[in-house]
């Protein structure tokens, strides 16, 4: 007769379910992968699928019964760094966001928005574009498929030990979510510029041409001009979010590694 103890049972779950939470945690948090179109029972099966596959791999578990407090916090921590991998590529295309709202605040576009099933609240139109176009060119560049190998490779970076989280890896990401700023900027500077000079230039037409109505005939020509610069940027478009893909992915390397020295330091 078949005999499972209960630390057998407790050994076989938290094998099971840390490396779950990590994953579930990326799911929950990276783009694409919690898109709200996304099933949830999808997005429990292909994790489940990934941390059944990935178990054999692993180093050995450490004896924690998962019921405890101690087992418990280590389960934070498996989500806290599956949630740290997905918002680290989060913010590149938050990024992408801010530049689509800059350039239609410029455009005059600002009071075209509308509800985003993505972020759950009133979106710009040209952020919501953008962030279409993005998601492609992430798809594009298995991107998705390099967030699942980002993060299995995670643990052999940071295995999964009691040992708790440095704060050098939360750090990391608190100094890089301030390139969102510089990153949404260098999109939207070409567009931003030469819609300054348009609007500079209207400003000085109307000043030399009072009689003329500067909000019937500015609003127009901002706009057209607008979207036919966005035409002809889009052929640079691509190479230059795909290489902030890159540095996402570098970055969420970076993270990880933060982490593991930090956490071997202590």
């Amino acid at each position: 007769m078949l005999v499972v103890t209960y630390e057998q049972l407790a050994a076989w779950l938290g094998g099971f379910i840390y490396p779950l939470a990590r994953v579930l945690g990326m799911f929950a948090s990276a783009p694409l992968f919690s898109h709200r179109s996304v099933p949830v029972r999808v997005r429990l099966g292909i994790g489940m699928g990934i941390a059944l596959a990935i178990i054999p791999t692993l180093p050995p578990m450490p004896a924690i019964d998962p019921g405890s407090y101690e087992g418990l916090l280590v389960l934070v921590w498996q989500m806290a760094i599956g949630i740290a991998i997905g918002f680290m590529m989060r913010m590149v295309f938050a990024a992408v966001d801010m530049a689509g709202a800059l350039i239609g605040m410029q455009m005059g576009l600002s009071f075209a928005i509308f509800f985003s099933p993505t972020t759950g609240g009133q979106t710009a139109v040209l952020s919501e574009f953008l962030g279409l176009v993005a998601t492609l060119l992430f798809l594009a560049i298995n991107g998705h498929l390099i967030m699942v190998d980002l993060v299995v490779r995670s643990f052999d970076w940071l295995p999964i030990t009691t040992t708790p989280l440095a704060a050098g890896g939360w750090a990391f990401i608190a100094r890089y979510a301030s390139l969102i700023f510089a990153i949404g900027l260098l999109l939207a500077l070409p567009l931003l510029t030469a819609l300054l000079i348009t609007n500079v230039a209207l400003g000085v037409l109307t000043r030399a041409a009072p009689q003329l109505n500067l909000f019937a005939i500015g609003f127009p020509v901002t706009l057209t001009l607008g979207f036919f610069l966005l035409a002809l940027s889009m052929g640079h478009f691509g190479p230059v979010v795909a290489s902030f893909f890159e540095r996402g992915f570098d970055a969420i390397d970076a993270m990880l590694r933060a982490l593991a020295s930090t956490s071997t330091a202590r």
